[in-house]
């Protein structure tokens, strides 16, 4: 349930306000002047805030300035009465939401609230989202493999240099992608991540390098390809060696002569893309069983960054642990949990073939089947 505070220095505005927004289902407070309200903005954590400009002792521009020195992130829409139109203008200028005039409307009153209630959730759920990234896009350790690593992202990101990023399932291939592609010239345009394994063989040359209408069954309508989608930015290919042999043959054209041509279509199209490949394979060893082109490998491989298994650094354990704790319990919403010295040490013994990923769903199976503090016991129990 939403909550909602009115601030208005007539009794009689604050009631019918209190009564029509209770009647849509709103949790409403009310403060008879700006010196309590703004006491209650900033301690009550409210959804929304109506605030009338004219009222004495302290006015609703003074108020609205006091809410912005505190940093109150609720939307404020403020009552003006006849004649401040001027100054409800003003307020919007220094960021209230809207403004309703007196007499107040019904339907104006819903409306107001219910776009403010809106953009209040659209900014959480924003907040959150890029929180989420923040964290996806971390590459968290102090070993001297991870270092490596950094340093290698910190040189070639700045180029155009292709890269093979190479290292066992998860072990966090595509951070190391995203992590190029955010310090790259091109951080602004798109990236666009494929990944190859997931795809059909026989769905994969469309995928990449789009069809047109009518190309094969199921072709209703023309469709640009990952290459195109990408133009400008930067292309992953994911899981690269398993790629057809056929798809294959096409990425090699198309980075030997930077076009592409859709299923079905004669036309070439230019791109300007950036190539990232991950694998978790040798491609050597692909070579030479003729299940990958050699000369494409060569042009995939100009900066190849080896990513280490967890278990060639344990030592990053700890960190990791803290890492994933921390945004596991903020993004559920729950109290932090700790991990004690003996959950630690307990960790660091274990061999981790899943990597990375395996630690992040044990940390996250710990923190919902253990106390506040989890301990060698609980890793033993339920890890």
């Amino acid at each position: 349930m939403s909550k909602i505070l009115v601030i208005d220095d007539e009794r009689s505005i604050r009631s019918t306000m209190k009564e029509i927004l209770e009647f849509e289902k709103y949790k409403v407070d009310l403060a008879e002047n700006g010196k309590i309200g703004v006491e209650k903005a900033i301690s009550g954590n409210y959804d929304l805030i109506f605030s009338d400009i004219k009222m004495p002792e302290l006015d609703g521009i003074e108020l609205l300035d006091k809410l912005n020195e505190a940093e109150v992130d609720s939307p404020i829409i403020m009552i003006s009465g006849h004649g401040n139109i001027e100054t409800a203008v003003e307020c919007i200028r220094k960021g209230a939401f809207d403004f309703i005039e007196k007499p107040i409307e019904l339907n104006r009153l819903l409306v107001c609230a219910k776009n403010a209630l809106e953009k209040k959730s659209l900014v959480r759920e924003t907040k959150v989202l890029k929180k989420k990234v923040r964290y996806t896009n971390q590459m968290v350790g102090q070993s001297e493999g991870i270092k490596r690593v950094r340093d290698m992202i910190s040189r070639v990101a700045p180029t155009d240099a292709r890269v093979l990023i190479t290292g066992e399932n998860g072990t966090g291939k595509e951070v190391v992608a995203r992590l190029i592609h955010e310090q790259s010239n091109r951080a602004n345009e798109p990236l666009v991540e494929v990944n190859c394994a997931a795809i059909p063989s026989e769905l994969i040359e469309s995928e990449l390098f789009g069809h047109v209408k009518g190309s094969f069954t199921g072709a209703v309508k023309d469709r640009a390809g990952k290459f195109e989608q990408a133009d400008g930015g930067t292309l992953f290919l994911d899981e690269i060696g398993d790629m057809s042999l056929a798809a294959q043959t096409k990425v090699l054209r198309a980075l030997q002569e930077n076009e592409v041509t859709r299923v079905g279509a004669d036309k070439t199209i230019h791109v300007n893309v950036r190539i990232l490949a991950a694998t978790n394979k040798d491609l050597q060893k692909e070579i030479e069983a003729g299940n990958f082109r050699e000369d494409l490998y060569h042009r995939l491989n100009v900066i190849p960054i080896h990513v280490p298994s967890l278990d060639e650094r344990k030592d990053d354990i700890p960190l990791l642990v803290d890492y994933f704790a921390q945004q596991i319990c903020q993004e559920q919403g729950w109290a932090q949990k700790k991990f004690d010295k003996s959950a630690i040490e307990a960790l660091q013994k274990r061999s981790w073939r899943g990597n990375i990923r395996e630690l992040r769903n044990v940390v996250e199976r710990l923190i919902i089947l253990s106390q506040q503090t989890i301990t060698a016991k609980d890793v033993e129990m339920f890890a």
